[in-house]
């Protein structure tokens, strides 16, 4: 007998541009559009913050190369970085951070090593789409180079956010 391999079916996830039931009666319900949705990575040694949309599919600069476990030992002497989901919604008035959540990595770029719990990076990106801010587990420092991105980028748009966001980055500039 000759030997068949099987195929596997893959779970594909389709990210769906603009509203996904527009024009189409049912079609599309229940799907996530990430288009209001951006990953900013906060290098904490070097208290920098850039968007990398290559982050929505772990494949950031940072990310880039280097092999994740949920063993923080495997990426000792590693860089600590801060994944911020970021959710951009409309109010009448304009643009406003609606959602904002952090998640801890740790990158050793010569090791090829790092840490992260794809669980925590994955809902953590639903909790912000579903417009929840939870930083209160950053450092200080950390969350003053989030606040100043985000009110940096577009003052308007921190003005018009939710007093949580307020409270829970409550640095002046």
């Amino acid at each position: 007998m000759e030997n068949e391999k099987k195929e596997t079916k893959k779970m594909e996830f389709t990210i769906i541009k603009n509203n996904p039931t527009d024009g189409h009666k049912g079609f599309g319900i229940g799907s996530l559009s990430l288009e209001n949705v951006s990953p900013l990575f906060i290098d904490v040694q070097e208290k920098t913050a850039e968007v990398d949309i290559g982050g929505m599919h772990a494949r950031s600069a940072v990310e880039r190369g280097v092999k994740f476990t949920t063993n923080r030992e495997d990426s000792e002497g590693g860089k600590p970085y801060w994944l911020v989901w970021i959710t951009i919604d409309q109010k009448p008035e304009g643009g406003y951070y609606a959602g904002v959540t952090a998640c801890e990595m740790v990158v050793n770029k010569e090791k090829r090593r790092g840490y992260k719990i794809l669980a925590d990076h994955v809902n953590k990106m639903d909790k912000s789409m579903k417009r929840h801010i939870i930083v209160d587990h950053m450092d200080e420092e950390s969350k003053r180079v989030l606040h100043d991105y985000l009110k940096g980028f577009d003052e308007g748009m921190w003005s018009r956010s939710e007093p949580a966001l307020h409270e829970a980055l409550p640095f002046k500039n």
